[in-house]
């Protein structure tokens, strides 16, 4: 039985697994380590998933031009199944290794072992499932695809406390390094399938090379044994997985809603649209999102005793994250009409409308991300289940009663009954750390504004320009514009806020702990 853990500290300050009370001014000294490591830790996973964003645009693009609508709705209709039983591979195993600070080398082995035995579970099952499912949704190419997508049950079995391991000891860097090649190898792999003509072979083969190399490089620099697991010893681990897991099925079950009532009611190609609508709407907050993901947990567990500093991390990441993501979300539903046609072919025009909607309220999620990570580290992990209970009621409901509309409909619900679900979260979230609202308001107001200032100009130009203008000209007026306008507003009427996060951006990353 292997028990002995070797892990590769790269970069970061370690975190030790106790959390004691910590007098005042250690816990300051403290507290500036932890500015410093997540300062470093967001540049670089930021610096690795935005190195690799133009690949992956390029890749979408022209893989887009390549497959057709179809292929991309035969494989949402199996990412589909799959990812909600991802969530039950995963069983909140690895937020546990992450939160938990007082697990253990022997408990976190038989996490380890019960992580990779549940994947092995869920591959078997999606096996027996695959069948069925293809008559669901009156696909026979959905079995094969369903089977073959599974191995990565098993892959990410392996994977999932190593890397919560490295994100617990800070290893921000190695991390984004590894999962750069990751998206390298998938971008990579699909393409060249693509060409060779394997249409949706090549995303299925694309995501299983990816998360490979991924699993394969987490465990050369990170290897954790394995333990027989026994319920007396990892009790209240499995008690906290279980929340999590079921807020992330509820979660799941709620934001893939959409693509089922698609798929079934609308059929293939109607899916296929809201798919890249999707894919296109959420692609410039991906990165930011995979950031908050990868970084920002480590943190607050790192600080779940200290709610000033809660407070503090909460207010700062979402005004930043609210500055670098409105711009992108909000233009990009401004100028859909124009990118769509031109980039990708008149064949898309169908996403349009679900674009422009999804774009709106993906300004809205990426900001949402931080509430349930801070809810889990203050203990309100069944609050968090609950809320996620309700939503996964409410939001379906929602997209079925709105496909009667088709997928304009459906992306509609998303704006209309997303923002009214996640109103008990912020209530929760804010009064558990003491948080008022209008002091996390003002995080969220200037760029807000800025957004509003852009979709003027944006609007002013497409009113001006003749309806004759070829669509490349037009776009990058409307761009320009847009980007003059948000540069305005944010140097101009807000100088003094931007002016005061730079500074602490700076003297972050430059500070010596």
């Amino acid at each position: 039985m292997f028990r002995t853990k070797r892990c590769v500290d790269s970069d970061m300050t370690q975190i030790t697994d106790g959390t004691p009370t910590l007098p005042t001014a250690q816990a300051s000294s403290n507290l500036k380590v932890h500015d410093q490591s997540l300062a470093k830790g967001v540049a670089w996973t930021a610096g690795a998933k935005w190195s690799s964003q133009f690949l992956s645009w390029a890749s979408l693009i022209i893989v887009a031009r390549l497959l057709s609508p179809a292929d991309f709705g035969l494989v949402g209709m199996a990412t589909l199944y799959l990812g909600l039983v991802t969530l039950f591979s995963e069983f909140g195993v690895g937020t546990a290794v992450l939160v938990l600070r007082n697990l253990d080398d022997e408990q976190i082995a038989q996490l380890n072992s019960l992580s990779l035995l549940i994947g092995f579970g869920c591959f078997l099952v999606s096996c027996g499932i695959a069948r069925p499912l293809g008559v669901f949704f009156r696909a026979p190419n959905l079995p094969l695809v369903v089977v073959a997508m599974s191995t990565t049950f098993i892959i990410l079995g392996l994977r999932s406390v190593p890397y919560s391991l490295l994100q617990r000891d800070m290893s921000f860097k190695l991390l984004s390094v590894l999962e750069t090649g990751q998206s390298i190898c998938q971008a990579l792999t699909t393409l060249l399938l693509a060409f060779l003509g394997l249409r949706y072979w090549s995303l299925v083969v694309g995501n299983i090379a990816g998360s490979a190399l991924l699993t394969v490089t987490t465990a050369l620099y990170c290897r954790h044994g394995f333990a027989l697991p026994r319920l007396a010893s990892i009790r209240h681990a499995l008690r906290f997985s279980s929340h999590i897991l079921v807020s992330r099925l509820c979660w799941y079950a709620y934001s893939n809603a959409d693509f089922l009532v698609a798929g079934r009611v609308l059929g293939p190609t109607l899916l296929g649209e809201y798919t890249l609508g999707w894919n296109l709407a959420t692609a410039p907050i991906e990165k930011v999102s995979g950031v908050i993901v990868r970084v920002t947990p480590a943190f607050f567990a790192a600080v779940q005793d200290e709610h000033a500093a809660l407070r503090r991390y909460l207010r700062v990441l979402t005004e930043a994250i609210g500055i670098a993501t409105f711009p992108a979300t909000f233009g990009l539903a401004l100028v859909a009409h124009e990118f769509v046609p031109l980039v990708l072919g008149e064949k898309w025009g169908g996403a349009i409308v679900p674009l422009e909607l999804l774009a709106f309220y993906a300004s809205f999620r990426v900001i949402v991300t931080l509430l349930p990570q801070v809810l889990n580290v203050v203990g309100e992990t069944r609050f968090g289940m609950r809320n996620a209970i309700a939503t996964a009621i409410i939001m379906p409901t929602a997209f079925y009663v709105g496909s009667r509309w088709g997928t304009t409909g459906i992306a509609a619900a998303w704006i209309i009954t997303y923002p009214v679900v996640v109103i008990p979260l912020y209530w929760r979230t804010l009064s558990k750390i003491g948080l008022g609202v209008r002091e996390y308001m003002q995080g969220v107001i200037p760029p807000l504004n800025g957004s509003i200032a852009m979709a003027v100009a944006v609007e002013a130009v497409k009113w001006s320009l003749p309806h004759g203008w070829p669509l490349m000209p037009r776009l990058i007026l409307e761009v320009a514009a847009g980007a003059a306008a948000y540069a305005v507003v944010m140097l101009g009427v807000y100088r003094s806020r931007m002016r005061a996060l730079w500074q602490l951006a700076n003297n972050l990353l430059r500070r010596k702990s």
